[in-house]
């Protein structure tokens, strides 16, 4: 378990998308650069609003500092934020271009 200290809300961009055909509910596999941080994975839920090519040079908002977890085979380092509605989750990011890593205020 994290220490809460660990813990940052991050930007990153999406530099690769797959679908992540071992999770029990429809996820993408994502890559994911965070700047100084490097480059680290997540599963997420958003097929519902999202095609995986029009992630790629996406911005979006995680959390980091979160010990890994496999999710459906796939090793997940982050989580990616997003607002549940009923037609999916809608991803939060900036509005504007930030640098990958810039932590949230």
């Amino acid at each position: 378990m994290s220490d809460w200290h660990d813990l940052g809300v991050r930007a990153g961009t999406i530099v690769r998308a797959q679908p992540n055909a071992g999770a029990r509910d429809p996820a993408y596999r994502l890559w994911i650069d965070f700047g100084p941080l490097g480059e680290l994975q997540s599963s997420a839920k958003i097929t519902d609003r999202y095609a995986a090519d029009e992630l790629v040079g996406t911005q979006v908002i995680a959390v980091t500092g979160l010990p890994p977890m496999k999710v459906g085979g796939f090793r997940s380092d982050v989580l990616v934020l997003g607002v549940l509605t009923p037609a999916g989750v809608v991803l939060l990011r900036p509005d504007r271009t930030v640098v990958s890593g810039g932590e949230v205020a």
